[in-house]
């Protein structure tokens, strides 16, 4: 990468929103092991707009919960401080997102997809890598992997609509087409993006490196194998398409067969239902 492709990088990224102060907060609460969840709850409790999306989710048929939660303590009693934190952290992310660019790309597309790999990442580290990784570290990896398009999207819109055209006509992988027009790929500005709202360096460094050779931690390679089913299935649309005869991801951890890879998480559905259910709160 060039010097100034990195400096144009840079001010892209400084450019972007930072997360809310409640959100920030949780961060800094859940960096710490010995936080409580009382503590959590007392931040996100004090923001009225992200309780409301909290409750409204969980409540949702995507959950099915035999009772209505009415509070995030009771939340977190139910359902446990990371999904609650990752519900908070999904929301701040996902209200940043700018709902239009000049590059053409598809922004509620791409969240479908983030949101989908997200749940499905989680899952693989629930039933696949247990004990290995931490199954809420995953879906934030899922969930903020492929920022780095929303900022090409916004500040390069021309570059990225170049490598978007690049992708599809040359029949390349994003990440290598963003290479060639820009210099740089999504997982360089994306970990500089993640470096800056202070995320654990595991999640940065997974950022950066999902599109390397897989094998090399956990949490990368459910990241690499969820990528690749929201693909195959065509779950969103990150603007990089799945391309037929595409070895399968992670054979070491998932074996060679992406089919039963997908059989072994059940019915996906209730992964997609779960992703509409966060879209379409934000959108409301």
């Amino acid at each position: 990468m060039s010097p100034e492709v990195e400096k144009k990088l840079g001010a892209a990224v400084e450019r972007m929103p930072a997360f809310p102060k409640s959100v920030q907060r949780v961060l800094e609460l859940t960096r710490n092991i010995n936080c409580l969840p009382r503590e959590l709850v007392g931040v996100i409790e004090k923001d009225p707009v992200m309780t409301v999306k909290i409750l409204k989710v969980i409540n949702s048929a995507a959950f099915a919960l035999p009772n209505k939660m009415t509070s995030i303590n009771q939340s977190v009693v139910y359902l446990g401080l990371n999904t609650v934190k990752n519900m908070a952290l999904s929301f701040a992310a996902v209200g940043i997102l700018p709902r239009t660019n000049a590059a053409g790309f598809d922004v509620q597309k791409y969240l479908m997809h983030s949101l989908t790999v997200a749940s499905i990442a989680r899952a693989l580290a629930n039933h696949q890598v247990v004990g290995d990784v931490d199954p809420g570290d995953c879906y934030i990896a899922g969930l903020l992997h492929d920022f780095g398009k929303v900022v090409f999207a916004q500040f390069m819109p021309e570059e990225f609509k170049t490598a978007l055209l690049y992708c599809q006509e040359q029949g390349v992988p994003l990440h290598v087409a963003e290479a060639a027009v820009i210099g740089a790929d999504h997982t360089v500005v994306g970990s500089m993006l993640a470096e800056r709202w202070q995320f654990p360096p595991a999640l940065v460094a997974c950022i950066r490196n999902h599109h390397q050779e897989a094998g090399q931690d956990a949490m990368g390679d459910c990241l690499r194998m969820a990528d690749q089913i929201c693909r195959y299935r065509q779950f969103g649309d990150a603007g990089n398409p799945y391309r037929a005869g595409e070895s399968t991801v992670a054979p070491q951890r998932f074996g060679q067969d992406l089919e039963a890879v997908i059989a072994s998480l059940g019915d996906l559905d209730k992964f997609v239902a779960e992703a509409q259910s966060f879209a379409q709160v934000e959108a409301a």
